[in-house]
């Protein structure tokens, strides 16, 4: 699993080497549903904390972009709020630089490292999202429905979108639609697919003037 392998490659170096794959892969990847006619939805890449203290990671970034058809729109980053909340001042001059190339930016594991409210405010972010944690008893335990309701009140009042983490069964979906969340990842919709089963998907709705909302991870 991620959180297994991808702190070995944190402590013995390749995970430069290993980011700038995912990310450029994530990105040929879109220009390659582009280019077959079809209309992909975002890709949203996981960013390490080793990856966002480069000094030149917005560059890296942008130059991924330029290479693999030069559209920032394809990709959002995820970063986890732990991350974000290490060094608040560099992360909030990062994120701004790559929001203001036109990549959208999310909080993932939201509600697990304790940030300050002030800080959310000020952080240029586009979604939270609501760690899986929460999601898994929300219909079991009273506190975590309302910690869940909190959150979404608080990306309101941010004008930001709100993603719920790991739903795995109807009631959890039929819970988040009544809260009226934005959007919803987890195995109650899919487990996670190979890139044909995408491209299969998406031939399947070739309708231009509908593009899907879903934010694929990888």
């Amino acid at each position: 699993p991620p959180g297994e392998f991808i702190p070995v490659l944190e402590e013995t170096g390749p995970i430069f080497e290993g980011g700038n794959w995912a990310l450029r892969q994530a990105l040929s990847d879109y220009q390659g549903l582009k280019d077959r006619g079809l209309t992909p939805p975002r890709i949203a890449v996981n960013v390490s904390a080793i990856q966002l203290r480069r000094k030149d990671f917005a560059n890296m970034v942008l130059d991924a972009v330029h290479e693999q058809g030069d559209d920032p729109r394809a990709l959002e980053l995820e970063i986890t709020e732990s991350l974000l909340m290490q060094d608040v001042k560099a992360s909030i001059g990062t994120l701004s630089a790559l929001r203001g190339m036109g990549i959208r930016i999310a909080m993932d594991d939201f509600g697990t490292g304790y940030s300050s409210l002030s800080y959310i405010a000020r952080l240029p972010i586009d979604s939270l999202k609501i760690d899986r944690s929460f999601i898994g008893a929300m219909n079991t335990s009273e506190q975590d429905m309302s910690i869940i309701s909190t959150i979404m009140a608080l990306a309101r009042a941010l004008h930001v979108r709100v993603v719920a983490e790991g739903v795995e069964s109807d009631d959890q979906a039929r819970s988040l639609r009544i809260l009226k969340c934005d959007e919803a990842q987890g195995y109650f919709f899919s487990k996670p697919v190979p890139i044909e089963a995408i491209t299969s998907m998406l031939e399947r709705q070739r309708d231009p003037n509908a593009a899907p909302e879903w934010a694929f991870s990888v």
